[in-house]
């Protein structure tokens, strides 16, 4: 796999976020294991950022999740526990999996000593101290303490990738760390959550990975979108935005520009024929690896939204963008709306992926589907336990106002509350 070919899919996760309509989507035969979950629990919701994101408030002032007011904050005064971590950005899935799980269980991040040594970056990181520390142990009714997560874009790959390592560990890194320093994430066996909901998430990857070349263009192209939704007023100069790449040496320094940084980041050699970084997971063949080992683990609710913001152009059948959709992605998503692959080896594109939100056609955010064997239900009011409960699309909705809320703060805002609603009515157990 070539650099070039490796770097197109940065385009694929500009932004930020999503939530929910119903509608009707493919259903299959699901196992006779649904659990009617009326009793309820209280587990922190850990809303997890895709690609080019951020937590907390470090693009000065813009939230990643709510743009200009805090979605957390306001689910937090309405007494929910939430957590919105901010983990690599621009890495891979397996390694924002690793960020995020120390971050919630406290520690110093370990990468693998099989993995850091395959692909030749640090295997420690980050010590934070833990938000969730007592996760997995007994509460006083002898229920495990658990988390539900929700991830935008990139994030719903990442916290599946979670789940897989809490719940089956990795037989590489067990095999390859002899020496009594195995993380416990790699050791398997953890139920530690009870719902994932995923928002515009290429589960099977983007086409839009098919058009871009090189990484520059891409990184301007995603602060153009924040830039024009903050104002001329937003500077990254005076943010705290780091692409948070310590494992390959590139950690922004104490006093360095942003424009240094950023420049020294994207000159780097780690973009050349790697694929342990976003711009491999991203890209359909990249996502189509993912899923082969990524499964949905059957103790877990797993949910689903998609975004769409195109429509059929009478003329040529193709989809375009609608009206409303941000300028930023109008050319990534009328290229999406009419492409089509069959090259030999790729995932194969067809007309069924060209109904998009600027970065992620609608099919692609169902579910896992290439690769997969995962199954998809149309949730009903009664969600399924291992499989995918497609609560339907966001229509007229693009990637990047699902989650910055420029247009219809309100609306959006009320989709949040009633996904999380639907997570904190699993059951304990």
């Amino acid at each position: 796999m070539k650099a070039s070919y490796l770097k197109r899919i940065m385009a694929s996760v500009l932004i930020i976020c999503t939530v929910f309509y119903l509608l009707a989507a493919p259903a299959v035969k699901a196992a006779d294991n649904s659990d009617a979950a009326v009793t309820g629990n209280n587990y922190p919701i850990i809303m997890v950022h895709g690609c080019f994101g951020w937590g907390g408030n470090e693009a000065n002032g813009m939230y990643y999740w709510g743009g200009e007011q805090s979605l957390t904050q306001k689910l937090i005064a309405k007494g929910y526990t939430v957590y919105s971590p901010s983990i690599g950005p621009v890495s891979s899935n397996w390694d924002r999996a690793c960020e995020l799980y120390a971050y919630i269980a406290g520690g110093t991040v370990d990468y693998g000593e099989a993995h850091s040594n395959k692909y030749g970056h640090a295997r420690y990181g980050t010590t934070y101290p833990g938000v969730y520390k007592e996760i997995g142990t007994l509460d006083s009714s002898g229920n495990v303490r658990k988390i539900n997560l929700i991830g935008h874009s990139m994030g719903g790959q990442t916290i599946r990738m979670l789940a897989q390592l809490l719940e089956n560990g990795d037989a590489n890194e067990t095999a390859a760390t002899t020496d009594g320093s195995l993380s416990p994430l790699f050791t398997g066996g953890k139920s530690w959550i009870a719902g994932i909901a995923t928002i515009a998430t290429p589960h099977d990857g983007s086409q839009e990975a098919h058009r871009q070349s090189t990484i520059e263009p891409l990184t301007h192209q995603f602060y153009a979108a924040i830039a024009a939704l903050k104002g001329s007023g937003f500077d990254f100069d005076s943010s705290e935005y780091d692409f948070k790449l310590g494992q390959w040496g590139l950690s922004r320094q104490p006093g360095e520009s942003y424009s240094d940084y950023y420049n020294r980041v994207i000159n780097s050699n780690i973009w050349k024929d790697n694929k342990d970084l976003s711009l491999w997971d991203l890209t359909p063949e990249g996502a189509r690896e993912l899923n082969s080992y990524v499964k949905a683990q059957p103790d877990i609710y797993y949910y689903s939204i998609a975004c769409a913001d195109t429509h059929e152009s009478k003329l040529t059948h193709f989809y375009v963008p609608n009206t409303n959709m941000n300028p930023v992605l109008i050319k990534s998503s009328a290229f999406m709306g009419m492409y089509t692959n069959n090259k030999e080896g790729d995932v194969p594109i067809d007309s069924s992926w060209w109904r998009n939100d600027g970065v992620v056609s609608v099919i692609s955010a169902i579910s896992p589907k290439v690769g997969s064997t995962d199954q998809t239900i149309n949730y009903n009011g009664t969600a399924v336990k291992g499989v995918w409960n497609y609560l339907g699309e966001i229509d007229n909705t693009d990637h990047v106002e699902v989650c910055l809320m420029k247009y219809d703060r309100a609306g959006i805002e009320q989709m949040y509350y009633n996904l999380v609603d639907t997570l904190s009515k699993i059951a304990m157990n």
